[in-house]
């Protein structure tokens, strides 16, 4: 794909990751679709990027209200030929509390079904047209489940399997299906973390080595590389090596999903 990028549609835009994707691609010269819950948010982040910029205060849960924000994007500034599916929740859970139950389904429905509610509307025109690439912000923290985080490692190991479904089944097709899964990245979300987060990575750095990597189509990667080399060799470790290892790991604190 040529470093020109007319178009990007992301979601999540409204802090974090997402926000440091729209200033990256803004600073660009692309349009921007910008989704987010908070609408008052997306306004102010427009407002500080150069450009046009479509602003869409929604869920991404909601497969109504998606598909119309995707249709208007694409009715006014045309096809994207990059839509990132950033948006994601993530709070500390305990199988044994059913206080809890809300919170895994919340994290479950935002970080996977919102995803394929966000690349839905856009498949079909991408496949037509015969490029694009689709975007999915995964996490390492879907490569092992990680103690106190069953609903964000489930969801994240579930996006992680969705793109691979996708990536083939978009094989050959000229539409580039593009997994990221970040370590530990300076956000509101890591934010809260009172335990180690080892290779701590700015989140302007972040986006920036997210976008060469979509620029690239690359099918697979976790950044920062420090943290795939952690990954691979997490993955690796035996059962009851990783259990006696993690048990006391530090967790995200229970609430609401942030």
């Amino acid at each position: 794909m040529p470093s020109h990028v007319a178009r990007v549609f992301i979601t999540g835009a409204s802090s974090g990751i997402g926000e440091a994707l729209a200033r990256h691609y803004a600073g660009r010269g692309a349009s921007l679709g910008l989704v987010g819950r908070r609408v008052a948010a997306l306004e102010a982040l427009a407002r500080s990027l150069p450009g046009t910029h479509a602003l869409y205060g929604l869920d991404v849960a909601d497969p109504v209200a998606l598909g119309d924000a995707a249709a208007d994007f694409i009715t006014r500034f045309g096809l994207p030929e990059v839509v990132v599916a950033n948006a994601g929740v993530s709070v500390g859970t305990l199988t044994e509390a059913a206080d809890d139950l809300a919170a895994f389904e919340r994290v479950l429905r935002t970080n996977l079904l919102g995803m394929v509610t966000t690349f839905q509307p856009f498949v079909a025109p991408m496949r037509a047209a015969g490029r694009g690439r689709l975007v999915g912000i995964a996490s390492v923290a879907g490569i092992r489940g990680l103690p106190g985080a069953g609903a964000y490692s489930a969801s994240k190991a579930a996006v992680i399997a969705y793109l691979e479904s996708l990536r083939v089944e978009l094989h050959g097709s000229g539409v580039k299906v593009v997994t990221i899964a970040p370590g530990y990245i300076e956000t509101p979300m890591t934010a809260v973390n009172t335990y180690p987060m080892p290779f701590l990575l700015p989140v302007e750095q972040a986006a920036a080595r997210f976008a060469k990597a979509i620029d690239a189509g690359t099918s697979y990667c976790v950044i920062p590389w420090q943290m795939g080399v952690v990954a691979k060799l997490l993955r690796l470790l035996p059962n009851p090596l990783f259990d006696r290892l993690f048990a006391r790991a530090g967790r995200k604190p229970r609430g609401l999903p942030l």
